[in-house]
Protein backbone atom coordinates (compact mmCIF):
# COMPACT_ATOMS: atom_id res chain seq x y z
CA UNK A 1 0.00 0.00 0.00
CA UNK A 2 1.49 3.37 -0.92
CA UNK A 3 1.83 6.15 1.65
CA UNK A 4 -0.92 8.41 0.31
CA UNK A 5 -3.45 5.63 0.03
CA UNK A 6 -2.52 4.33 3.47
CA UNK A 7 -3.32 7.72 4.98
CA UNK A 8 -6.74 7.76 3.32
CA UNK A 9 -7.37 4.21 4.52
CA UNK A 10 -6.52 5.22 8.10
CA UNK A 11 -8.84 8.23 7.87
CA UNK A 12 -11.78 6.13 6.67
CA UNK A 13 -11.07 3.43 9.26
CA UNK A 14 -11.00 6.03 12.02
CA UNK A 15 -14.15 7.77 10.79
CA UNK A 16 -15.96 4.45 10.36
CA UNK A 17 -17.04 4.72 13.99
CA UNK A 18 -19.89 7.12 14.76
CA UNK A 19 -18.46 7.92 18.20
CA UNK A 20 -15.12 8.96 16.73
CA UNK A 21 -16.88 11.11 14.11
CA UNK A 22 -18.76 12.84 16.95
CA UNK A 23 -15.50 13.47 18.79
CA UNK A 24 -13.92 15.05 15.70
CA UNK A 25 -16.96 17.33 15.41
CA UNK A 26 -16.81 18.23 19.11
CA UNK A 27 -13.10 19.06 18.96
CA UNK A 28 -13.62 21.09 15.76
CA UNK A 29 -16.42 23.11 17.40
CA UNK A 30 -14.28 23.90 20.45
CA UNK A 31 -10.99 24.48 18.62
CA UNK A 32 -9.15 22.35 21.19
CA UNK A 33 -10.32 19.97 23.90
CA UNK A 34 -9.09 17.47 26.46
CA UNK A 35 -10.49 14.00 27.03
CA UNK A 36 -11.80 15.18 30.40
CA UNK A 37 -13.69 18.11 28.84
CA UNK A 38 -15.25 15.90 26.19
CA UNK A 39 -16.11 13.07 28.58
CA UNK A 40 -17.97 15.52 30.84
CA UNK A 41 -20.57 15.85 28.07
CA UNK A 42 -20.79 12.16 27.15
CA UNK A 43 -22.22 9.03 28.77
CA UNK A 44 -18.83 7.26 28.58
CA UNK A 45 -15.68 7.35 30.71
CA UNK A 46 -12.76 9.67 30.23
CA UNK A 47 -10.58 6.62 29.53
CA UNK A 48 -12.88 5.56 26.68
CA UNK A 49 -12.80 9.07 25.23
CA UNK A 50 -9.00 9.17 25.56
CA UNK A 51 -8.72 5.85 23.70
CA UNK A 52 -10.88 7.14 20.83
CA UNK A 53 -8.95 10.44 20.70
CA UNK A 54 -5.71 8.46 20.51
CA UNK A 55 -7.06 6.44 17.57
CA UNK A 56 -8.02 9.67 15.80
CA UNK A 57 -4.56 11.11 16.46
CA UNK A 58 -2.91 7.96 15.07
CA UNK A 59 -4.97 8.40 11.90
CA UNK A 60 -3.67 11.96 11.68
CA UNK A 61 -7.09 13.56 12.19
CA UNK A 62 -6.19 15.15 15.52
CA UNK A 63 -2.98 16.67 16.85
CA UNK A 64 -2.21 15.97 20.50
CA UNK A 65 -0.27 18.62 22.41
CA UNK A 66 0.90 17.76 25.89
CA UNK A 67 1.27 20.47 28.51
CA UNK A 68 2.09 19.12 31.95
CA UNK A 69 -0.51 16.50 32.82
CA UNK A 70 -2.97 17.78 30.23
CA UNK A 71 -3.22 16.62 26.61
CA UNK A 72 -5.16 18.94 24.32
CA UNK A 73 -6.43 17.80 20.94
CA UNK A 74 -7.12 19.87 17.84
CA UNK A 75 -8.31 18.88 14.38
CA UNK A 76 -5.72 18.60 11.62
CA UNK A 77 -7.49 19.18 8.29
CA UNK A 78 -4.89 17.76 5.87
CA UNK A 79 -5.95 14.09 6.17
CA UNK A 80 -9.60 15.07 5.68
CA UNK A 81 -8.64 17.04 2.58
CA UNK A 82 -6.79 14.00 1.20
CA UNK A 83 -9.86 11.82 1.82
CA UNK A 84 -12.10 14.37 0.06
CA UNK A 85 -9.70 14.49 -2.90
CA UNK A 86 -9.86 10.69 -3.11
CA UNK A 87 -13.69 10.76 -3.06
CA UNK A 88 -13.75 13.44 -5.76
CA UNK A 89 -11.45 11.39 -7.99
CA UNK A 90 -13.55 8.26 -7.51
CA UNK A 91 -16.72 10.25 -8.19
CA UNK A 92 -15.19 11.70 -11.36
CA UNK A 93 -14.29 8.21 -12.56
CA UNK A 94 -17.89 7.08 -12.03
CA UNK A 95 -19.18 10.17 -13.84
CA UNK A 96 -16.99 9.22 -16.80
CA UNK A 97 -18.23 5.61 -16.70
CA UNK A 98 -21.86 6.69 -16.57
CA UNK A 99 -21.32 9.12 -19.46
CA UNK A 100 -19.72 6.31 -21.50
CA UNK A 101 -22.69 4.06 -20.70
CA UNK A 102 -25.10 6.80 -21.75
CA UNK A 103 -23.20 7.23 -25.04
CA UNK A 104 -23.17 3.48 -25.67
CA UNK A 105 -26.93 3.38 -25.16
CA UNK A 106 -27.30 5.99 -27.88
CA UNK A 107 -28.02 8.94 -25.62
CA UNK A 108 -31.20 7.52 -24.11
CA UNK A 109 -32.14 9.38 -20.94
CA UNK A 110 -31.80 13.02 -20.16
CA UNK A 111 -29.32 12.82 -17.30
CA UNK A 112 -27.45 10.25 -15.27
CA UNK A 113 -30.19 10.48 -12.63
CA UNK A 114 -32.96 9.68 -15.12
CA UNK A 115 -31.26 7.13 -17.36
CA UNK A 116 -34.04 5.62 -19.45
CA UNK A 117 -33.97 2.13 -21.01
CA UNK A 118 -33.89 1.88 -24.79
CA UNK A 119 -37.26 1.43 -26.56
CA UNK A 120 -38.53 -2.13 -26.69
CA UNK A 121 -38.08 -4.05 -29.88
CA UNK A 122 -41.14 -5.37 -31.68
CA UNK A 123 -41.20 -9.07 -32.45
Amino acid sequence: MDGARGGVDRVFAALGDAGRRSLVEAVAERGTATATELAAELPITRQAVAKQLSALAEAGLLRATRSGRETRYEVTPAPLEEAVEWMVSVGAAWDERLAALRRSLGGYGKSRDTLQPPPRFRT
